[in-house]
């Protein structure tokens, strides 16, 4: 195991912290002012960050303001391109062991969940490696047979991008960002989150091994309502890309009205599951668990409110509070450990409120529904029943261990329910009969519905949501577009 001052030993500054990325440089911010970087195991500080503001935002917008002017990385070919990338990928492949170490002590998880999150996170860099090359546009012959008129397209780089990423999943959030920005061609400003930002400087740095050239990507660290503010009313940002809570979100599309920035934005989730009478319970229960435990149930798309059918409630409802009985709560980094803590004490406190609420409001739990222990931020895998959709605990984001159950006798019932949210990040539905599974998809009103499966498809699969839960998508070919422009030219080439 490496002490965690050896871990960010390779990016440290000469002034003792981890610093800023700015224009190919490893600096402190202008104010020479940090942050700690906790490990919410056991509240300790591990590392001291550099702490941006205003001015160090220009500085890094600047910097790839001018990289892509000058076309530090456009003068490559998409071939060249893809090359560093995929470079970037097998370098995240190979420290992966010691990236796992660091993403579990900055965010809590299991170290061998934050091994498979890193591996993931490389093979974003693989998969829009192969795409540099292939942005392409088309052609069109247009114009009356006396006149003939050519047209084609071309798919540019929309310019500077700034990707702004949350605490749950660091490297895997700045990797969806950064992978199909770069394969766009895009000089970037990454912030990752106030709570978690070292692995975030660690890719920076494997970035520049890579081959990335200097102010292609630049990371800034601190606090939200500073720079990442900044960052999405800035006049020299073309497009921001943002991973956080729908208040959060519904503020960057207030400040990136200034210059009319085009924005992806992943938002808020409250995401249904609807288990049916003839659903497989071998699979639903642990499926069911699993979707909203995993990672501390501090996840956009956890599936936190769960219907079930009448003939099977009793069952469903035992099972999944007998495994989150099972699940073995502890430090990320001790071995045999399933769940890890929450990511602070006031995700801590917000959690324990949500749950108590519910109780109040005549909710009954099941399992779980306290902290555990007096140090770190750990919390119980968390199952309430005799709620209903007026309650706080069910109809509001909560991000933690916490399952809201309800029955249904048809199902008109259940998809009404599960539509009755303002979000439509993901869901899932559980049943034997493949016309019935995918008939009630088409009818959810959400970006992602899994058939007896609530997560799945990892770079391949589009992910976003419907209404309050954002806009854009990430993932597969249309990953790229919030990067891109479309250009269309027309020539008259005469009769």
């Amino acid at each position: 195991m490496i002490a965690p001052e050896m871990l960010i030993s390779e990016f440290e500054t000469k002034t003792g912290h981890t610093g800023l990325l700015i224009d190919g440089q490893w600096v402190a911010s202008a104010s020479g002012e940090t942050f700690p970087a906790l490990d919410p195991g056991t509240g300790e500080v591990i590392a001291e960050v550099a702490r941006a503001e205003r001015s160090d935002v220009d500085a890094a917008v600047a910097a790839a303001r001018r990289a892509f002017a000058e076309e530090r990385w456009l003068r490559l070919t998409g071939q060249e391109r893809g090359e560093v990338l995929w470079r970037a990928a097998d370098l995240m492949r190979a420290q992966a062991d010691r990236l796992a170490e660091l993403e579990s002590r900055n965010m809590g998880i299991p170290v061998s969940q934050a091994r498979t999150m890193v591996l993931e996170a490389s093979a974003q860099f693989r998969y829009y490696a192969g795409w540099a090359d292939k942005i392409h546009g088309r052609t069109i012959d247009l114009g009356p047979g006396g006149r003939r008129v050519q047209g084609y397209t071309l798919r540019e780089p929309v310019g500077v991008a700034a990707l702004i990423v949350p605490w749950n999943a660091p490297l895997i959030s700045a990797a969806k960002k950064l992978a199909p920005a770069l394969a766009a061609g895009c000089s970037c400003v990454l912030k990752p989150a106030k709570e978690t930002p070292l692995t975030a400087l660690w890719l920076g740095q494997i970035l520049q091994e890579a081959g990335v050239p200097d102010g292609v990507v630049n990371v800034v660290t601190g606090f939200g309502e500073t720079i990442g503010a900044a960052l999405a009313e800035h006049p020299g940002v073309d497009t921001v890309s943002f991973t956080g809570s729908t208040e959060v979100g519904r503020s960057i599309v207030l400040a990136g009205t200034a210059n009319m920035k085009k924005l992806s934005l992943e938002l808020g989730g409250k995401s249904p599951v609807i288990v049916m009478p003839d659903a497989d319970l071998s699979k639903a229960i642990p499926g069911v668990a699993g979707a909203v435990f995993w990672n501390t149930g501090q996840v956009c798309a956890a599936g936190t409110r769960l219907f079930v059918h009448e003939a099977v409630f009793d069952e469903v409802v035992q099972g999944v509070a007998e495994i989150g009985r099972s699940l073995k709560v502890g430090y990320g980094m001790d071995p045999g450990v399933d769940l890890g803590p929450l990511i602070s004490q006031k995700q801590l406190d917000r959690v324990t409120a949500y749950v108590e609420g519910g109780l109040d409001a005549g909710g009954r739990v099941v399992s779980g529904g306290s902290r555990i222990g007096d140090r770190g931020f750990f919390f119980e895998p968390t199952v309430v029943v005799d709620v209903d959709q007026s309650m706080a605990l069910m109809r509001e984001e909560i991000f933690g261990p916490v399952l809201g159950v309800m029955q249904f006798n048809d199902v008109e019932t259940a998809i009404e329910l599960a539509n009755d949210t303002p979000y439509g990040l993901a869901s899932s539905v559980w049943t034997r009969d493949g016309a019935a599974g995918h008939s009630i998809a088409r009818r959810l009103r959400a970006g992602r519905v899994g058939i007896n499966i609530h997560r799945a498809g990892g770079v391949y699969m589009p992910a976003g949501g419907y209404r309050q839960s954002g806009w854009g998508r990430e993932n597969g070919p249309e990953g790229l577009e919030s990067y891109l422009e479309t250009k269309s030219v027309v020539a008259e080439l005469g009769s």
